[in-house]
């Protein structure tokens, strides 16, 4: 790395980008510092840190949903209680990304920006039908989560654009959202397999609204539209888990690593579908949210 800079607006960290070739976005820097301390990537030879960007800090909460500066960490999302009551799926992920010191650290834009496969965060946002702002010199843009993610390590932004904030919109009443992987240790663990789902059920328990979404199953965290469509009029018994599973098997593309298999990957990823939608039907039954911890949510900044 040879130069650093702090700007202290969005403005000028967008101005930055575009006018130093090569430059790098750091946030929490759980990735990107990590990696370099590893030996898997030098760091840049430009970083751009947003330590000093309190407007990328800031929670919005809004009569169409929410709106999270990028630089909400996971701890804040973890332990909202609004996030916990309303998006559900988003608060488990956010719950079981790294270690307690990774969550106070790491940054939502960070990982979306860092596109892993196997990011948590990734298939609760899809399922939330969550859209980010990229911002650059001179304006601003809108994309959906699919949008952004190209492949490992990639998205769709320029280089001269930068992750501003998520939008979440509000749940439709009723809705009940979760997120489950699987992992070979409950604490500091990478995804094996995960799955998202948001459920919405009529007087009669029948299935009106369903969303799916996968977590290290192919090159980007993807939503599963065969397995949606066919849960639709039904109820939530074994033949329509059963259905979902195997349509959700025959969207992925897992790899095989030093973590799984891409056999395993895919015998899994029919388990983790069925437990997802299972903790969604419930939650959107009784109305409860993730149980989370007594003491408040500590914030980058609070909720406007």
């Amino acid at each position: 790395m040879s130069r650093y800079f702090a700007p202290g607006n969005a403005a000028e960290a967008a101005e930055l980008l575009r006018t130093t070739p090569g430059a790098r976005v750091v946030a929490g820097g759980t990735d990107l510092v990590v990696a370099a301390r590893g030996g898997k990537h030098p760091l840049p030879e430009v970083l751009v840190a947003l330590h000093r960007v309190p407007e990328l800090a800031r929670v919005r909460e809004t009569e169409a949903g929410i709106i999270l500066g990028a630089l909400t960490t996971h701890t804040w999302v973890e332990r909202s209680g609004l996030v916990r009551s309303r998006w559900s799926a988003l608060a488990d992920a956010a719950a079981m990304i790294g270690s307690p010191a990774t969550r106070s650290t790491g940054t939502i834009g960070g990982n979306l920006m860092n596109a892993s496969p196997a990011m948590d965060l990734g298939s609760p946002l899809l399922v939330l039908d969550a859209t980010v702002e990229l911002r650059r010199t001179g304006g601003t843009r809108a994309l959906t989560v699919a949008e952004l993610l190209a492949g490992p390590g990639r998205t769709t932004a320029a280089p001269d654009e930068l992750l501003s904030s998520v939008r979440i919109p509000a749940p439709v009443p009723g809705t009940g959202s979760a997120y489950i992987r699987l992992e070979h240790r409950r604490a500091m663990e990478i995804a094996i397999v995960g799955a998202a789902a948001a459920l919405r059920f009529d007087s009669r328990g029948e299935i009106v609204a369903a969303r799916l979404a996968l977590t290290a199953a192919a090159p980007v965290c993807l939503r599963v539209p065969a397995a949606e469509a066919g849960l639709l009029g039904r109820r939530l018994d074994a033949e329509a888990l059963a259905a979902a599973g195997r349509a959700a098997v025959a969207a992925v593309r897992p790899i095989s690593d030093v973590r799984a298999s891409a056999d395993y990957r895919r015998a899994m990823t029919a388990v983790v579908v069925a437990r997802a939608l299972t903790l969604a039907a419930r939650r959107a039954a009784a109305g409860s949210s993730v149980p989370g911890p007594d003491h408040p949510p500590t914030a980058t900044g609070s909720v406007q």
